[in-house]
């Protein structure tokens, strides 16, 4: 049996293994909504449901609306605050919560966490892990509010995306990159082992020159890609060179956007230096992921674009630094504390600014601790909130979230409090709903659709 078959053999089988064992009390939290539209996402009908909520955050104008109404029917919002409601709805009170749009986290690593074995993991785990560790970090996030991700984590993120609107797994609506693209040797390559252990090419995102770079957009895109990543410059989490040194040229990353728009894909750069991250702005990238050493030119050139700057700052608080190798924490302790004075600056200059996490480099479901250092570097918390609703939706190119209105997806969360009076309370999500379907509900300190701690419950 192939390989490549194998692995995908492996993983439908685990995970069809995972989804068919729930334990019988996670199905008994699921089934005892009375009423509740359990099959929303595949788009099944069912009558309304009405959410109150003491409070509803209007994240276009920043007004705030007491004793707010959420008509929603199907996976949609039928209405807000409406003169009359339908009758026999299913009414849901949240009590003293603030209504917010689900959260994007347009920067998340599903697959896995950081720790120790992480730089053993590419020649001592599988795809089949990879899968499983998608779908349990994918629950874990959607309960922590976040109801859709971009996310750059290969195949296993491409098969999780699929499986969330199918209604199969409980977790976030998906943007997968697939594999990154990056050059021989670099940070999106497989470094620090032996010559002819695992080897790749462009179907793994490995390309070198404008032509390679173009088969690998293309393999991707074939291959379930709605976005491409690439490492314009090196990185940290990896056992190559210089932290900040251009790896992609100008002229790679221009073939490389020109044929992803050719397909309707944005492309994201990773880049931490200030030559690799120029030169990804003037090729026409989408977003820069990081920009660690950003520079006045470089604020302006990407004002100037419309460039998205997607920070990924808040790991810095929590990078497990005591277990990466030598070489990777000297590189941490360099470009950390560099990135924030940068992304201080990008907000000080009005720089556009999407909200990323990199997810995986700290524990998963912490990825609201972003919000706070946003807030810390001179944001307002109305700011910081569109960073995650408006900015992150408008970066991704969807127009369907973001913001809580008539004909908008019912990705609907719920925080304690008023998050513009204390942006912290975004760690506190006390309800979700994706697509009309409750997935978390927390009454009395207990989570009343919550799965078991196993299957990614939080």
């Amino acid at each position: 049996m192939p390989t490549t078959f194998r692995f995908r053999w492996i993983t439908r089988a685990l995970v069809a293994g995972f989804l068919f064992n729930v334990p019988a009390s996670a199905q008994d939290a699921h089934a005892t909504h009375s009423g509740a539209m359990s099959g929303a996402m595949s788009g099944d009908a069912h009558p309304a449901m009405v959410l109150r909520a003491a409070r509803l955050l209007d994240v276009r104008s920043g007004r705030m609306l007491e004793n707010a109404v959420v008509v929603v029917r199907g996976d949609r919002i039928e209405s807000v605050n409406p003169d009359q409601l339908p009758e026999g709805a299913h009414e849901m009170d949240l009590g003293d919560v603030t209504l917010l749009p689900g959260f994007i986290d347009a920067h998340t690593h599903l697959v896995s966490q950081i720790g120790a074995g992480s730089f053993t993991d590419a020649v001592m785990q599988t795809l089949a892990d990879a899968t499983l560790g998608a779908v349990k970090y994918g629950g874990i996030t959607v309960r922590a509010g976040f109801t859709t991700v971009r996310d750059f984590g290969g195949d296993a993120t491409v098969a999780l995306g699929h499986a969330v609107e199918r209604g199969d797994v409980v977790g976030p609506r998906v943007v997968p990159s697939r594999n990154p693209l990056g050059i021989t040797g670099g940070h999106c390559d497989i470094t620090g082992f032996a010559p002819g252990v695992r080897e790749v090419g462009p179907e793994e995102g490995v390309a070198d020159g404008p032509w390679e770079v173009v088969e690998a957009v293309r393999y991707q895109i074939k291959h379930g890609a709605q976005v491409i990543k690439t490492c314009a410059t090196a990185g940290v989490l990896s056992m190559e060179g210089p932290v900040g040194a251009q790896q992609y040229s100008l002229e790679e990353m221009e073939a490389m956007v020109r044929e992803a728009a050719r397909h309707g894909v944005k492309v994201a750069a990773h880049a931490h230096g200030s030559d690799g991250i120029e030169a990804a702005v003037r090729a026409g990238v989408a977003s820069i992921e990081h920009g660690s050493f950003l520079t006045e030119e470089i604020i302006s050139l990407m004002k100037e674009k419309g460039t998205y700057l997607v920070p990924t700052t808040y790991l810095a608080d929590r990078i497990p630094l005591d277990q990466l190798p030598a070489l990777v924490r000297s590189k941490a302790e360099i470009v950390l504390p560099v990135m924030r004075e940068s992304l201080r600056r990008a907000v000080a200059a009005g720089v556009p600014i999407a909200f990323g996490t990199d997810a995986g480099v700290y524990p998963h479901g912490e990825n609201a601790g972003e919000f706070e250092i946003y807030v810390r570097m001179g944001m307002s918390p109305l700011d910081a909130l569109r960073t995650a609703t408006l900015n992150a939706a408008d970066l991704l190119g969807v127009d369907d979230r973001g913001v809580l209105a008539a004909g908008m997806l019912a990705d609907i969360i719920a925080v304690p409090g008023n998050p513009l009076e204390d942006i912290t309370v975004t760690r506190d999500v006390r309800f979700v709903m994706l697509g009309g379907r409750p997935i978390k509900h927390v009454m009395g300190g207990m989570d009343m659709h919550g799965m078991h701690h196993g299957a990614g419950g939080r």
